[in-house]
């Protein structure tokens, strides 16, 4: 990462910029940017500061500078750019300057607080922000344990942080996508939320991941679970686009009762149910729900603790330089007659070392490490788009066999209420805003090259 510098304004001349002689050598500086401004300036070079970057109360105006604060600044051909600055996009919002985005709020706030002593100029907007006869935006800011609105250009790279699939479907949003990125060149991170079925036909053609794959299909009919439930113990129900577990439906066949028990979250309640056959099952269980959408996976025999079974989310993300690392490994023991490991269904946070003996823990850590890694990688090169980070749900069978269960776009921040994993925490809001820059950076360099 560069070194950190901090904006001051001055009343001097109005196109003067005053930077450090350590920042830059080159007087071939003519322009200078933030955000998608750019203006003309005087630049010059003073050994008398340190760190420090005055800018002309003009310049500020213009360039829609909204306060004071710490940057990263790279020199592209003949511009000074500070930032870089970083738009979270979003939906969800409120009135309130206290809770902007409800619930969420906190989560956007310890994002950006984090990350406040290298980079001042992140911010949260929305489509409501969005001026574009001026080209600026009216966002929101977490400094000094508060949130402000400020209205600042459009920003030199994006966070995709929409909290569903159906708000980013919706029409308005992806018509505010598509000019950002399109017309205006803002490259974006991260992608959609995944498909399931998708990943799966993505994955299974690569032979570095695709023994990680449970055997899944698209269901079409009954055949479909009676056929795998032929050759697994039991079988999982999910929607292609479901996320927090909702929808999961284990269905296991009892061959000497010849009796089909399933179990199932219904009205935030675990259920346990026999039927005498399928077709009773699906009726009652699924209802008026269209299974056209839904996939059927094999069941693994998990590995347990206090004889529930433990999956594990594994968070994998980019570094300055575009690298994949992972940055937290998580146990996942699910609650009582939960189909799924959830928090929200009654799921458990452990670390490795609470569930398996030190020399376990590590084998087990790098075995769930490399599948990780393997998949981001793969992941990588065949969705469209920048992808930052990614969130796995991954099981390990009695074995010792990796299976992927599900990788997750927009990964929650669940596990992090175990205090075991602060610091991993921290790891991937440090990473964030690390990738952000190395997008910003690529973004400024392409359009560069292409003048």
């Amino acid at each position: 990462m560069n070194e950190v510098y901090k904006i001051v304004t001055h009343r001097q001349s109005k196109n003067l910029v005053c930077i450090p002689e350590e920042l830059t050598t080159s007087r071939d500086i003519e322009y200078i940017a933030f955000g998608q401004k750019k203006y003309p300036c005087q630049l010059v070079t003073m050994n008398t500061l340190h760190n420090i970057i005055s800018i002309s109360e003009h310049l500020v105006e213009m360039l829609c500078i909204p306060f004071e604060g710490s940057i990263e600044p790279i020199i592209i051909g003949n511009t000074l750019q500070l930032g870089p600055l970083v738009g979270i996009f979003t939906a969800g919002f409120t009135e309130s300057l206290l809770r902007p985005i409800g619930d969420r709020s906190f989560m956007f706030a310890n994002l950006i607080a984090e990350n406040n002593h290298k980079n001042s100029f992140i911010f949260v907007f929305g489509t409501h922000g969005i001026d574009w006869e001026s080209e600026t935006i009216q966002g929101y800011f977490f400094t000094n344990k508060r949130w402000t609105k400020e209205v600042v250009p459009f920003p030199t790279v994006i966070y995709n942080r929409l909290p569903n699939r159906k708000v980013e479907v919706h029409k308005s949003i992806k018509r505010v996508r598509q000019k950002l990125e399109k017309e205006y060149k803002i490259p974006w991170f991260n992608p959609g939320f995944f498909n399931k079925w998708d990943l799966y036909v993505k994955l299974k053609n690569e032979k570095s991941v695709a023994h990680y794959l449970p055997k899944t299909v698209k269901f079409h009919n009954f055949d479909t679970i009676e056929e795998l439930l032929s050759k697994y113990q039991f079988v999982y129900v999910k929607p292609e686009n479901g996320s927090l577990g909702s929808r999961v439906i284990l269905i296991r066949y009892h061959r000497e009762e010849g009796i089909y028990y399933c179990r199932y979250r219904d009205f935030e309640t675990n259920k346990l149910q026999k039927f005498s056959s399928l077709q009773s099952l699906i009726n009652h269980v699924f209802r008026s729900t269209k299974l056209h959408d839904f996939i059927v996976q094999q069941g693994i025999s998990l590995t347990r603790y206090e004889h529930q079974p433990v999956d594990f989310r594994v968070h994998t993300n980019k570094d300055a330089l575009g690298k994949w690392h992972v940055t937290v490994i998580a146990a996942k023991v699910a609650g009582k007659g939960s189909t799924t490991t959830h928090l929200n269904n009654g799921g458990r946070v452990k670390t490795l070392e609470e569930l398996f003996d030190q020399e376990k823990a590590k084998r087990i850590h790098d075995k769930l490490s490399t599948a990780a890694l393997k998949i981001s990688e793969s992941l990588d090169r065949q969705v469209d788009g920048h992808i930052g980070e990614i969130g796995f749900d991954l099981g390990v069978d009695k074995d010792e066999k990796i299976w992927l269960f599900e990788a997750n776009s927009k990964p929650g921040r669940s596990i992090f209420s175990n205090p075991s994993f602060q610091e991993n925490d921290k790891q991937i809001k440090k990473l964030f805003l690390e990738y952000a820059t190395h997008l910003s950076k690529k973004g400024n360099e392409l359009e560069v090259s292409m003048k």
